[in-house]
């Protein structure tokens, strides 16, 4: 048999994307390593700046307080209830404006994808969908987390292009035996589509689980609030004082390191997923990326 032999070209080409792709790999890990190496070194060295990646003076005083701390369950438990819901919605809604954009035969079917194209070309703007929140009476309620950011235009024409790859023949079949519409979408579009649902699904459930702006204008009940708000007054507002219980405590310094513990707390969860759908996340994204 022949055997292939790179050329200079696709040598030097090899040898610039592998360095790309690893610069991209460092710069993107970096901050991960640092953050959890800081939260677990002594305080000290975070002042003196001797944090790489590697914790000195490990200790875990930081994450005791942060678990300790009684508002982190009921933030936790909401942001979880707000990302599977939101989730769930999200998917669903999208799932039935995809699945009927994606037949050819349906009436209307280049305005109605120009009325779902029209939200990537043009936003209501803040106040609006306020005024729309306010007006339903959302507010103070997970409908307001979940509803107002249910759908997006662009994960709706990648799940259409996805059910258009499926073969017609196999709907074709379905309805020769039987079936209606719904039972077809149900019985054999869906659990075809597993990867690109798997995939539009992960992209709403990390948007959901890092979003604290529609948290932050429409909710008012701190019982209501999600993790990421509890990240914002930790971090950003160095609301760190009700998590410091011992009069000894330099709260110049632990403060700092309750920050990168927070940090991780509410991050590590969201990528632990990752690795569990992995194998659907690389067939989704392609297959409902290109139309063939």
């Amino acid at each position: 048999m022949p055997t292939y032999r790179m050329t200079f070209g696709s040598l030097a080409f090899l040898a610039c994307n592998t360095l790309f792709l690893g610069i991209i790999v460092i710069t993107t890990i970096y901050p991960f390593l640092y953050v959890i190496a800081a939260s677990l070194s002594d305080q000290l060295y975070i002042s003196q700046g001797k944090i790489g990646i590697i914790p000195m003076g490990f200790q875990l005083d930081a994450y005791k307080r942060v678990f300790a701390f009684p508002m982190l369950g009921r933030a936790y438990w909401n942001t979880v209830v707000y990302t599977v819901a939101g989730t769930a919605v999200s998917l669903f809604l999208t799932i039935c404006a995809a699945y009927p954009l994606s037949r050819k035969e349906l009436p209307g079917r280049n305005i109605l994808t120009g009325f779902v194209l029209l939200p990537m070309l043009f936003a209501g703007g803040l106040i609006p969908t306020f005024l729309v929140v306010n007006a339903l009476g959302m507010r103070n309620s997970i409908w307001a987390i979940v509803i107002p950011t249910a759908v997006a235009s662009f994960y709706v024409f990648i799940q259409r292009t996805f059910f258009e790859q499926i073969p017609s023949e196999l709907e074709d079949a379905a309805k020769i035996d039987g079936c209606s519409m719904l039972q077809t979408l149900w019985r054999i579009v869906l659990p075809l589509s597993v990867p690109s649902l798997v995939t539009i699904g992960l992209f709403y459930a990390v948007n959901q689980w890092n979003s604290f702006f529609p948290a932050l204008i429409y909710l008012n009940d701190e019982k209501l609030f999600p993790v990421q708000i509890l990240l914002r007054d930790i971090v950003i507002q160095n609301q760190t004082d009700q998590m410091m219980t011992d009069v000894h405590d330099d709260k110049n310094l632990l403060s700092e390191s309750i920050k990168y513990s927070t940090l991780v707390v509410a991050t590590l969860p969201i990528l632990l997923v990752y690795p569990f759908i992995q194998k659907y996340f690389v067939q989704g994204s392609m297959m409902g990326s290109i139309k063939g």
